[in-house]
């Protein structure tokens, strides 16, 4: 996620002693079209898709615990949705393939409470459910490390839930409606419940199938590859299949009136630009996407997944939203660096995720340090001068929102986890050298491939590789009251 625009706006002056300077900123439904995943009756869910590499270990969240339910692994969700902006009704058909991590006569999944539940089968029968508030819970009995079928027939006008935080840039998560009817999402650390039944935690990973319909002209967007569209001169059908699996807070859903454009980055990985028909003046930034990759491979190798794009979307912020990122129609969401920055989150956040939201630095401290590395090569300035411009705004963080990894559940994402371990990680490469903190920051990510961990794997890691005892240096930067001198 990028950081929001005011707190940015507050750097200006710790940048201005420096030499440097800050970011310039902006001021009738359609009929569903079949689910793509087949029936059980058709095809088992192992010879629909390769379901063991979405394989999860689901936590209770230690900062969120309302959200996510351990007793779900979910494997393949398979959305079948249908927006009618006449009247904001979202319609959903879904079906998804999970493995009960224990046995027993009911399950729980997130579903937002303005979306009414017409009917629940359980490997194909029907089966009792209550849905209060944003808990629907089936009852129907599951086996311990056993594979079922969940099909849930819904529809609602979704509301967007508050987000635990004082950025501006956030006033709600999840699906959100604009002024025109069309519709976006953005949902961290949580909210994909506001629009499908979900396991909403980022330790359960799945993968994810699409089945989009809209009026024409307009266009339903999704992650991963577009395997179809079809305009019938009154309905537009687009599907979209993620091949590797996300954590649902890195889902993304747009319907809307989007011009569209490709574009390809390095080793052929196709791109493709959606943006708001009247902001293609955003697409020469977007356009900088290659490059971007091309920084970042350098570094952490190549691009871990087969597609990639950015979807603009009427929004102050940005999601690293997998192989589609999402970002705000202004200046700053779309600028090369903010590209960047939300690039960077595919290795670090989208192919190795935390399994809990303690554990947000993870990905925001290494995603906003090589932005900082783009942004000071940018300006031409050295990057130890560059960074040290920043250490006043971090102390101020820390102060307000806490330790990066014990930070005020009530101020999720502010600086305190993006800067502080950003600095971190700048101390530690002087520390290793460039040859063996690369060589860490490179492999992590592989040896974590489409996974869930924590950071006690992550730091014994970085120790294995470094050689040294790490566990002072770690404490002071992630858990101290105050900055590391």
């Amino acid at each position: 996620m990028t950081l929001r625009r005011d707190l940015l706006a507050l750097m200006a002056a710790c940048l201005l002693l420096t030499g440097c300077s800050a970011p310039v900123l902006d001021d009738a439904p359609a009929t569903p079209a079949s689910p793509t995943t087949p029936t059980t009756e058709e095809a088992t869910p192992d010879q629909v898709r390769d379901l063991g590499i979405a394989l999860s270990d689901p936590v209770e969240d230690s900062v969120y615990p309302e959200a996510g339910e351990p007793g779900v692994d979910a494997l393949l969700y398979s959305l079948n949705l249908t927006w009618d902006p006449d009247d904001d009704l979202l319609t959903g058909s879904q079906t998804l393939i999970f493995r009960a991590t224990e046995s027993a006569p009911s399950f729980q999944l997130d579903l937002g409470a303005p979306l009414e539940v017409s009917a629940a089968l359980l490997d194909g029968l029907p089966v009792p459910f209550t849905h209060r508030g944003k808990d629907l819970v089936v009852d129907g009995d599951v086996l311990a490390d056993e594979r079922s079928v969940l099909d849930v027939e819904y529809a609602g006008t979704p509301e967007p839930v508050e987000a635990p935080t004082t950025r501006t840039d956030m006033p709600g998560l999840g699906f959100t409606i604009d002024d025109d009817h069309q519709v976006w999402t953005m949902q961290e650390p949580f909210g994909a419940y506001t629009w499908y039944a979900v396991n909403d935690q980022p330790a359960d990973k799945a993968l994810y199938e699409f089945t989009l319909n809209v009026p024409s002209p307009w266009t339903g967007i999704a992650n991963g590859t577009q395997t179809s569209l079809i305009d019938d001169g009154t309905t537009t059908t687009t599907t979209y299949t993620l091949d590797e699996p996300a954590a649902s807070y890195l889902v993304t859903l747009a319907f809307g009136d989007y011009v569209r454009t490709d574009d390809e980055g390095p080793g052929g990985v196709p791109i493709t630009y959606w943006v708001p028909r009247g902001s293609e003046n955003r697409l020469p930034n977007l356009q900088t996407t290659p490059a971007a990759m091309t920084f970042l491979e350098e570094s952490l190798g190549p691009y871990p997944f087969e597609t990639a794009g950015i979807l603009v979307v009427d929004s102050d912020s940005g999601m690293e939203t997998q192989t589609m990122i999402t970002l705000g129609d202004n200046r700053y969401s779309t600028a090369p660096a903010t590209i960047v920055h939300e690039l960077a989150h595919h290795w670090y956040g989208n192919q190795v995720t935390p399994s809990d939201w303690s554990d947000v630095w993870m990905n925001e401290g290494m995603a906003m340090y090589f932005q900082l590395m783009w942004q000071a090569e940018d300006e031409g300035i050295a990057l130890d001068p560059y960074l040290d411009g920043f250490r006043a705004y971090e102390a101020e963080q820390r102060e307000a929102a806490g330790p990066p990894a014990d930070y005020d559940p009530a101020r999720f994402g502010e600086g305190n986890v993006y800067y502080s371990p950003a600095l971190m990680w700048h101390a530690l490469r002087e520390l290793l050298g460039d040859e063996t903190f690369f060589e860490i920051v490179r492999g992590w990510p592989l040896v974590r491939d489409n996974t869930s961990t924590d950071r006690e794997a992550f730091l014994a890691y970085v120790e294995e590789g470094s050689g040294q005892d790490l566990d002072a240096f770690f404490d002071a930067w992630l858990l101290g009251e105050t900055t590391p001198g």
